[in-house]
């Protein structure tokens, strides 16, 4: 009688246990995650870091209504690249054929979504994922796809996918009983623009802010400003998707991080170890976790996000990730510099866009290492011998087509905009030091001065012993593979590079003796995906 008793009633609060467990996922208990990712979109175009001539409010609620991050930076700042060591919680050197751009993840890397799958959430992703390249799996490593409703958009070049409204099916359609992790990436303001949309939006190109890179002419205004009819596009988005959150009452246990993958697509800024590119504007919300208004100028990077999910959802980092979950400094009372290790990040460079030889060999990277604090950022270039932004003949390849460009590359020596070309194109010595105060758009190379020997030496000297620690093939003397890996995209790379082609999958295995990841059997990659 009493083993029965017993019995009836360990299993009665069993089922009160797993009552309580399903209300307790029901209730949200676990928070949800909303990553707004845009693409293309830099730091200071957004208004709560000081644009004045691009109005963003949507993106500054979030802000104003959680924390803003003044230190936070990519690792590596090209769209694969970048995407990948935000999922996977590693630093692009870190990440093998991953660490350059277009290429096959290796299929053994972890990603956060998925992980957090396992353990419970509801995931998904609508607009562009982890991309350009290849990938294992059934969906992309951001998550399920919802892509199915589209829209007419109001100018060309902009996206035809519903982003809200496919965020909003997601909603519909998930098991309200489990927490969701969703990734909201929008495709802007990624080029192509519609020349001139600003015209249409009204807007005054004497409030245009020209960066110091730039010659201030009305070509270049309309460009910038045509850019900011497009990062106001994805501001309009992060406003829909927070009305999608409010109405369903998922706000305030939500959370949610604004940020993009890269700065602008122009001339020394995208694909280019400058600060405008890797420095990003990153915002957080989550409800009453997170004090209103905050500014926290610690130094987080995108290999940090993962674990700090991770973390907030109850987990403990996977032992892939080598990131520092940053969840103290979300949640903590005061701003400022709150972790005073936090006190500056690397950035590296591996192959980006196709376009650069070095002799026979097709499709090199422009390695580049960088570390950067408060005051300073210093590069070390690699292979000074190559074009950075690739060879003249294919035509500057990493750098997005644009006005600016054209314009830029159309130049002669002598004219009287030349050194803007040079700035943006011309080759660069193996170091470059920068005054980030006083010389904030990276054009005053002082590296070759004396005096600024001893503080090189010192930035060289640390950031090559965290490298070291991190297992970086480039510092070890190993770095040459990243040269060898396949870009994936065949057909361009033979039209690209005609009789100088070969197949970088042979050639890999000719050159180490074991072969690169291989494109899975059946998997075509979509139009569009750059």
């Amino acid at each position: 009688m009493k083993k029965s008793f017993y019995l009836l009633a360990s299993s009665f609060l069993l089922t009160l246990s797993f009552f309580y467990s399903i209300e307790g996922l029901a209730q949200n208990k676990r928070p949800n995650i909303l990553v707004i990712m845009g693409d293309d979109i830099s730091r200071n175009s957004m208004g709560v870091y000081g644009s004045k001539y691009i109005q963003t409010p949507n993106f500054d609620r979030i802000a104003n209504e959680g924390v803003l991050f003044t230190n936070a930076y990519v690792c590596n700042p090209k769209c694969s690249p970048s995407r990948a060591c935000f999922l996977t919680g590693r630093y692009s050197w870190q990440l093998e054929e991953a660490a350059n751009h277009i290429p096959v993840i290796p299929p053994k890397w972890k990603f956060y979504p998925k992980l957090l799958e396992n353990s419970g959430y509801t995931i998904g992703y609508t607009g562009k994922g982890w991309g350009p390249g290849v990938y294992y799996g059934e969906h992309n490593p951001a998550g399920w796809e919802y892509n199915n409703i589209s829209l007419v958009p109001p100018y060309k070049g902009i996206s035809k996918q519903d982003y809200a409204a496919n965020f909003d099916a997601f909603l519909t359609k998930r098991d309200s009983e489990k927490p969701f992790c969703f990734w909201f990436g929008t495709h802007e303001a990624h080029r192509k623009y519609e020349k001139d949309s600003y015209k249409k939006e009204n807007k005054d190109l004497s409030k245009v802010t020209v960066q110091a890179f730039f010659p201030d002419n009305e070509l270049v205004r309309g460009d910038l400003a045509d850019y900011g009819v497009e990062v106001e596009y994805h501001d309009r988005q992060i406003g829909l998707a927070l009305a999608s959150l409010e109405k369903r009452g998922l706000l305030d246990n939500t959370i949610i991080i604004a940020t993009s993958d890269q700065g602008m697509p122009f001339p020394h800024v995208k694909g280019q170890i400058y600060d405008e590119d890797f420095h990003e504007a990153f915002v957080v919300r989550w409800g009453d976790k997170i004090i209103p208004g905050r500014v926290v100028t610690d130094y987080i990077n995108f290999p940090d996000v993962a674990p700090t999910l991770l973390e907030a959802a109850g987990l403990k980092p996977d032992k892939q990730m080598t990131g520092k979950s940053f969840l103290d400094a979300l949640v903590s009372e005061k701003s400022g510099r709150i972790d005073a290790k936090r006190s500056y990040s690397l950035i590296g460079k591996e192959r980006h866009d196709n376009g650069t030889t070095d002799g026979d060999q097709i499709a090199v990277s422009y390695p580049v290492r960088a570390i950067r604090t408060d005051k300073y950022l210093y590069s070390h270039n690699y292979k000074p011998n190559r074009w950075p932004v690739g060879d003249p003949e294919f035509n500057y390849n990493n750098c997005d087509d644009s006005p600016t460009k054209n314009y830029l590359t159309g130049l002669k020596e002598g004219d009287k905009d030349y050194n803007y070309f040079k700035l943006s194109f011309g080759k660069r010595p193996a170091d470059e030091l920068f005054d980030l105060e006083k010389d904030p758009d990276c054009v005053n190379n002082i590296a070759l001065d004396p005096q600024y020997a001893s503080l090189i030496k010192e930035l060289k000297t640390k950031m090559e012993a965290d490298l070291k620690k991190q297992k970086d093939p480039r510092v070890l003397g190993k770095g040459d593979v990243f040269d060898y890996y396949p870009q994936i995209r065949e057909e361009k790379i033979k039209k690209l590079y005609k009789d100088k082609y070969y197949s970088m999958f042979d050639k890999f295995f000719e050159k180490f003796g074991k072969k690169t990841v291989p494109i899975p059997s059946g998997f075509v990659e979509k139009d569009g995906e750059n």
